[in-house]
């Protein structure tokens, strides 16, 4: 024989403003897993069924919702994003903005320039792959013409456009 869940009112009325303002699954199940038990009357083994967790999980659910006075998952469960930024997303374009302005200075136009203006406005050392992810998030390619241009070779032209004969169907 089952034991029933335990539930008070308060913590119902947490449950349900948790499910109506819920923007993960994690959040759902946590409220679910208080307010099925209590609505519904069932056993925490057919919650686990009706959710899709193991009858554990139910638990440690219900026990993190009322240990925490409310929901435990939400600002702190982000995926993706730039958790460990050096700069934020407006001193970068700032920075690549004065990088790419400033040709007097020796360097100027380099992913070399940047990468010791980079260092200077964080105040340490940055590996080189940092900025190549930089400049792919501010938009800008890195500069590769110079080099080639030094080297002799031919860049090729990033046109789409098909040839004449193929756009015919000849």
């Amino acid at each position: 024989m089952t034991r029933n869940a335990r539930h008070n009112d308060a913590e119902i009325a947490a449950a349900l403003a948790l499910l109506e303002s819920a923007k993960t699954v994690q959040q759902l199940r946590q409220a679910q897993s208080i307010l099925i038990p209590a609505l519904a009357g069932v056993s925490i083994d057919m919650t686990a069924r009706l959710l899709g967790v193991g009858r554990n999980h139910v638990c440690v659910l219900r026990r993190a919702f009322r240990q925490a006075g409310g929901p435990t998952f939400g600002d702190r469960e982000r995926r993706g994003g730039r958790h460990r930024e050096l700069l934020s997303e407006a001193q970068e374009r700032e920075l690549v903005a004065r990088w790419r302005s400033d040709v007097s200075s020796p360097g100027a136009g380099t992913v070399a320039g940047l990468h010791a203006l980079y260092e200077e406005a964080v105040g340490k050392r940055v590996p080189r792959s940092t900025l190549y992810r930089l400049l792919a998030r501010v938009g800008v390619a890195p500069p590769r013409a110079a080099k080639a241009q030094h080297y002799g070779y031919e860049l090729p032209q990033q046109s789409r456009v098909l040839p004449e004969e193929a756009v015919d169907g000849d």
